[in-house]
């Protein structure tokens, strides 16, 4: 990596030259990192749902040729201008969303939604000067969600950079930069169970089985998954789920079954489909007086759903998360510590490992429904 500093790196990255088209394994060129901004050398990358959403273009604006990718492990190869808390060869996870740490947002205890970095997936250009850092013969390649780890080098905005410990095993931990910590910290962060409560969560792929995980973690007894795929629940035993309901098996709606299980319903609940009516079903179905009920499944743009409020009356709360509000620089350092201490399992959550030159594989195993979370090795 030294003497690369400051110079165009070419490299192989896999570029998304339109909707729903398999990637393309292409040599592209990759700019020196601006002000506030790194160039990192991705060592393991994941797939998730969102960048498959977003490269088959449903129902969002369609920005190619495009670099996907947000879950990852790499190295600090180097930095721009200003940047002082990393430097070449520090240990990174690149996180999809940011922290200033100087808005309104980062400088409260209560929220992770930094004004200056927060998500934006119609974005496909770095906020320094609003161009991208890839090309290939002079043609700009977009970026995706700030991160673009499908490819063997990339540019970040050093806010979005979470500094992790070097021992750290690269091919586990790079799954905490996106579903892992959102399914994970909408329970520890924001439902918080407690020990020996009952907890629903609805939808167990990866977000629910990390939601669920979160719920291990917390101690809690009773952990009922909720899904229409009754093939996922043996699966979700090895994250603590221990009882199981499919809401196709009744003709009531779900919520008054789960009452009906847990006399007068769960502690907690968390829901992680996007789903307006998985939506109602999860703050219905909380116990009245203190039950808590948690969104995390972002839904159609238009969807609006309704609830009667005497539901509130009842002293039921609902409430909205986002990337399990977890700070990225302040807060995931931790995570990896308590995957590190052994109190967080990761290995269960991955499927799947392909080389970086079968990347096509890891979008067939989660289309096909085969995959929790598929590792891209970058080195073939």
């Amino acid at each position: 990596m030294p003497g690369t500093a400051g110079r165009v790196i070419k490299c192989r990255a896999a570029v998304a030259w339109e909707a729903g088209k398999p990637l393309v394994i292409e040599e592209v060129e990759v700019a020196p990192p601006q002000a506030n901004e790194v160039r990192l050398k991705i060592l393991f990358t994941a797939l998730c749902h969102t960048d498959v959403y977003f490269w088959e273009a449903k129902g969002q604006t369609p920005l190619f040729p495009r670099i996907f990718g947000h879950e990852a492990g790499g190295i600090v190869e180097s930095v721009g201008e200003g940047v002082t808390e990393l430097q070449p060869g520090d240990h990174v996870l690149p996180v999809f969303t940011g922290e200033c740490k100087e808005c309104r947002h980062c400088k409260s205890e209560e929220s992770n939604m930094c004004d200056l970095l927060r998500i934006n997936t119609d974005r496909g250009v770095m906020i320094n000067d609003g161009k991208t850092r890839f090309s290939k013969n002079g043609q700009p390649i977009y970026h995706f969600v700030g991160t673009s780890t499908f490819s063997e080098y990339t540019v970040v905005h050093a806010g979005c950079v979470a500094k992790i410990n070097p021992k750290a095993p690269l091919d586990k931990v790079c799954i905490l930069s996106c579903g892992i910590c959102t399914g994970l910290g909408a329970t520890i962060n924001v439902a918080k169970p407690k020990k020996d409560s009952s907890i629903a969560i609805f939808g167990l792929g990866a977000v629910g089985l990390a939601a669920a995980e979160g719920a291990r973690i917390s101690g809690a007894a009773r952990i009922i998954g909720v899904d229409l795929n009754p093939s996922r629940f043996e699966e979700a035993k090895k994250f603590g789920v221990n009882e199981f309901v499919n809401p196709n098996d009744y003709d009531k709606p779900v919520q008054e079954v789960i009452a009906e299980m847990t006399n007068g319903g769960v502690d907690r609940s968390v829901e992680c489909t996007g789903s307006i009516q998985a939506m109602i079903s999860a703050f219905e179905c909380v116990h009245d007086g203190w039950g808590v009920a948690v969104l995390v499944g972002v839904p159609n743009k238009d969807d609006a759903f309704k609830t009667h409020p005497v539901n509130f009356l009842n002293e039921k709360t609902l409430k909205g998360t986002f990337y399990g509000n977890y700070k990225p620089r302040t807060d995931i350092p931790g995570v990896v510590e308590k995957y590190m201490n052994k109190e967080l399992e990761l290995e269960k959550f991955i499927t799947h490992s392909v080389p970086f030159s079968e990347i096509n594989k890891a979008f067939e195993y989660m289309l096909q429904g085969k995959s929790i979370r598929c590792i891209i090795r970058m080195e073939d």
